[in-house]
């Protein structure tokens, strides 16, 4: 009998023992998935990949470089004129449809400047659809420059590289195109905010005023897309891209997409784990005024003063900075984003 009593104290000792197990572990993934929610990337996840299209970054360099050589594209110069006129020919080349928003916008002093947005989009009776962004004009002082802060400056980064790797991709979907609908917006008039010396005009939202306007007035009636994607200074010689806080706290789930997906292919180095601050850039209002979850792909460097990247809005922000296996990683993780997503 006592033989008896003593395998059931066994039995239900190992019951108890098996049960304080499943529920540790269960208790232990639930931490790990809120981990993940609270703003970080589990890398070790390496995602099955489609394959996709070959990102030229030869072709994404020489279309920086095209763009650096009509000048700064301030809006309302014939710079601005010149290099928007060429972007709107190569896109209306190689799109199945192409929509232009002119129009003028108030800057920060009350002044009025001309506006383009160009928007190419393909397959446009998709449904499900993915909009991919950036800025176009340059801003019209290096206000951030320590030696001339009223400069001009050519803005290879900060805006010309990141549109390069919009036009690479459009070149190649032109010859092949996912089963998604994709947009690829250049937006106007993004940094026109007063120089930073200038404490008399600091209203709020006076940047991205191309994209605003499309947020109110979006190139399709009822526009959405599933998701959005920014490109902003993300080309240049160190940069490292982290979690940039609006992007985590509008679209975690695009955040952790898009840097799986960089590390699939390799380059984890460059898209890291690591939570940035939140900053008002193009995407902010694409979420919050237009509704669609975006996430931004941008330096953000806490070691500078700014927390931008060392040469923003200043004369060094020139075509020598541009890193080749940057526009690379960008635009081959973009791609494969793209023709992974299902329809």
């Amino acid at each position: 009998m006592k033989n008896k009593i003593a395998r059931i104290v066994i039995l239900i000792g190992g019951l108890v023992l098996i049960l304080f197990l499943i529920i540790s572990n269960f208790s232990k993934n639930n931490v790990d998935n809120n981990q993940k929610d609270a703003g970080q990337v589990n890398q070790n996840d390496r995602a099955v990949l489609k394959p996709a299209p070959v990102f030229n970054a030869d072709s994404a360099y020489y279309y920086t470089k095209k763009q650096v050589d009509f000048g700064p594209r301030i809006p309302g110069t014939k710079e601005h004129i010149a290099c928007g006129d060429w972007l709107e020919r190569f896109l209306v080349s190689r799109a199945d449809t192409v929509f232009i928003q002119k129009n003028s916008v108030k800057i920060y002093d009350g002044s009025v400047v001309p506006m383009r947005n160009i928007i190419a989009s393909y397959n446009p009776k998709a449904s499900k659809r993915i909009l991919l962004f950036a800025h176009w004009d340059t801003r019209p002082y290096a206000d951030h420059d320590k030696q001339n802060n009223k400069a001009k400056f050519d803005g290879a980064d900060d805006g010309a590289a990141s549109v390069a790797i919009l036009l690479e991709i459009a070149r190649v979907l032109s010859a092949q195109k996912p089963e998604i609908g994709i947009d690829l917006a250049l937006f106007d008039v993004e940094d026109y905010g007063a120089h930073k010396d200038d404490n008399t005009h600091n209203e709020k939202d006076t940047y991205a005023l191309g994209t605003q306007y499309w947020c109110r007035n979006p190139h399709i009636n009822n526009y959405h897309a599933y998701y959005g994607i920014l490109l902003d200074m993300c080309s240049a010689y160190g940069a490292r891209f982290k979690l940039e806080g609006h992007s985590m706290q509008y679209a975690p789930s695009v955040v952790q997409l898009v840097w799986k997906t960089a590390s699939a292919l390799g380059y984890g180095n460059l898209f890291i784990n690591e939570r940035a601050q939140a900053i008002v850039d193009d995407h902010y209002y694409v979420n919050s005024i237009a509704g669609i979850p975006s996430i931004d792909i941008i330096w953000l460097d806490h070691t500078t003063q700014t927390g931008f990247a060392p040469h923003w809005h200043t004369t060094d922000d020139h075509i020598k900075i541009i890193d080749q296996t940057n526009l690379k990683a960008v635009g081959q993780t973009l791609l494969t984003v793209l023709f992974n997503e299902n329809p």
